[in-house]
C-alpha cells in the first residue's frame, strides 16, 4: 500500500507540474490566440452584393501590404484562403488578406461574374464592390496603398483580370491561376467558348480591351503572374497564352520571353518591358488539371492544403506570387 500511495503521489506531482507549465504558457504576457477570419459589413454601397471577409494577423504593424484573394466556383472565402496557403503566408510574412465571397443569389455556382458586362466595368457591380473592400481594408489596417495585390483561381482569376484592367491604380500586381484574359467572353462571344476554345485576338486587340476599361489611364499597370495546368480541360491553356499577349501589350513588351527556365521542374517564363522590368511571368504546370497549385508541408517554400480544385503539385502558387511581389 505504501508503494502504491507513493506512486500515486508521484503521478499527481507530475500532473500538477504539467498543469502549471501549461497555465504558464497560456498566461504569459503578450501571448495571443491566432487570428481568425472576420466578416466586414458596411464597406461601401456594394453594388455587386458580395460579402467581405478578411484576415489580419495578430499584432500586424501599419504600412503592410494587402492581398485580395478571390475563390473559384463552388468555393468560399474561408476554404480558399486556407487551401491556397494565403492565410498561412500572411502569418509567416506579415500582411493582411481580403477575401471577397460570392453569393448564390448572384451566381448559383458561386462563381464571380467575370464575364458579365455589368460586373466587369469600373464603377459597377462586383468589380466596384471589390474595389470598395480594398479601400475599407487600407483604411482599417492603415495598409500600404502602393503594395496591394490581387489574385484568384478560375472565375476568381477571371475577376482578377477585371480588377487589374478596371482599377489598375489600386494594384501593383495580379496573380491569375487557371484564369482568363479581360474581355475574353466578349471577344469569344460566350464565356464557355472563351474557357474551352479561346478567342481569336491579336496582342494589340487584347491590349485595347484593357485600355478601354480605364480610358485615359497612362499607368503604371499591374504586373501579371499566371499559372496554368497543361491538362486543364475547364479553362484551356490557350487562355494563359492570351493573357500573356494581353498584358505584354499593355506594358509595351514584346512576345519573346527574356527568361525561359524551370521552377520545381515546371516551365517558367519572364517577359520584360523596354526598361528591363519583369511585367509578365508564367508557370506552365505540366500535367496539372483545373485548380490551384499547392505544396503542403512545413518547408520554407511550402504552403497550402490540398482539396477540391486545390492540387498538390509540389509548387505553391501563393508562395511564388508572394516572392515575386516582395512579400517575404
Amino acid at each position: 500500500m505504501t508503494q502504491t500511495r507513493a506512486a500515486s503521489r508521484n503521478r499527481l506531482t507530475v500532473l500538477a507540474t504539467l498543469l502549471v507549465a501549461l497555465l504558464a504558457a497560456f498566461l504569459t504576457p503578450g501571448r495571443a490566440e491566432a487570428a481568425s477570419l472576420q466578416e466586414v459589413t458596411g464597406f461601401g454601397t456594394n453594388p455587386g452584393a458580395l460579402r467581405m471577409f478578411r484576415y489580419v494577423p495578430d499584432g500586424l504593424p501599419t504600412g503592410r501590404p494587402v492581398v485580395v484573394a478571390l475563390h473559384g466556383c463552388t468555393q468560399n472565402a474561408s476554404g480558399y484562403g486556407t487551401g491556397s496557403g494565403w492565410l498561412q503566408l500572411a502569418d509567416r510574412w506579415g500582411f493582411s488578406v481580403v477575401l471577397p465571397q460570392q453569393q448564390a443569389a448572384n451566381n448559383a455556382s458561386s462563381c464571380f461574374d467575370w464575364f458579365q458586362s455589368g460586373d466587369m466595368q469600373r464603377g459597377q457591380g462586383e468589380a466596384a464592390s471589390i474595389a470598395q473592400m480594398v479601400d475599407r481594408q487600407l483604411a482599417d489596417v492603415t495598409g500600404d496603398a502602393s503594395r496591394v495585390y490581387v489574385t484568384g483561381l478560375s472565375a476568381g482569376g477571371g475577376m482578377t483580370a477585371v480588377m487589374m484592367a478596371a482599377y489598375p491604380e489600386k494594384f501593383a500586381g495580379g496573380g491569375i491561376v487557371a484564369g482568363l484574359p479581360y474581355g475574353c467572353a466578349q471577344a469569344a462571344g460566350s464565356p464557355y467558348v472563351c474557357m474551352y476554345v479561346g478567342a481569336t485576338q491579336t496582342p494589340q486587340q487584347w491590349g485595347d480591351r484593357v485600355r478601354a476599361a480605364r480610358p485615359g489611364y497612362t499607368g503604371p499597370w499591374p504586373t501579371l503572374t499566371a499559372f496554368q495546368g497543361t491538362a486543364d480541360y475547364t479553362v484551356k491553356p490557350v487562355n494563359m497564352t492570351d493573357l500573356t499577349k494581353q498584358w505584354t501589350n499593355v506594358h509595351g513588351a514584346d512576345q519573346t520571353a527574356d527568361v525561359s527556365d524551370t521552377v520545381a521542374g515546371y516551365p517558367h517564363q519572364v517577359f520584360r518591358d523596354a526598361g528591363g522590368k519583369a511585367v509578365v511571368e508564367t508557370y506552365s504546370v505540366t500535367g496539372m488539371g483545373h485548380g490551384q497549385p499547392v505544396d503542403p508541408g512545413s518547408g520554407s517554400e511550402q504552403c497550402g492544403t490540398a482539396g477540391a480544385y486545390v492540387l498538390d503539385v509540389n509548387l505553391c502558387a501563393a508562395h511564388r506570387l508572394g516572392r515575386t511581389w516582395g512579400l517575404g
